[in-house]
């Protein structure tokens, strides 16, 4: 446990990173509706309800996988500096300590 304190973890991630990836996926989403509104007829509804489901389905673990892959590589861990660390042990062990009192 303690090597985890030696580590800064931050994560870089914007908005901007996952931008991209939400346009594709509404392309997406626009286009599976449209197909089904290409196959909606009195005959073929079943039709539409599972190209819609299909592609949905489809699509869902891919845009999963962007998006986790993404976070994963914006996550950043950089070393603490050995004194820096000391400083910061330093003032957690005087903040416990207590104050002289006068007696």
């Amino acid at each position: 446990m303690n090597d985890l304190q030696k580590y800064q973890f931050k994560c870089t991630l914007t908005f901007g990173d996952i931008y991209g990836q939400i346009i594709v996926w509404l392309i997406v989403i626009f286009i599976s509706l449209a197909t089904a509104l290409a196959l909606w007829s009195s005959e073929r509804e079943i039709y539409a309800f599972a190209t819609v489901g299909l592609i949905l389905v489809l699509s869902l673990p891919f845009l999963l996988f962007a998006f986790v892959t993404t976070l994963f590589n914006h996550i950043q861990m950089t070393p603490i500096e050995e004194h820096e660390t000391s400083k910061k042990r330093s003032k957690s062990s005087q903040s416990q300590q207590k104050p002289a009192t006068q007696t």
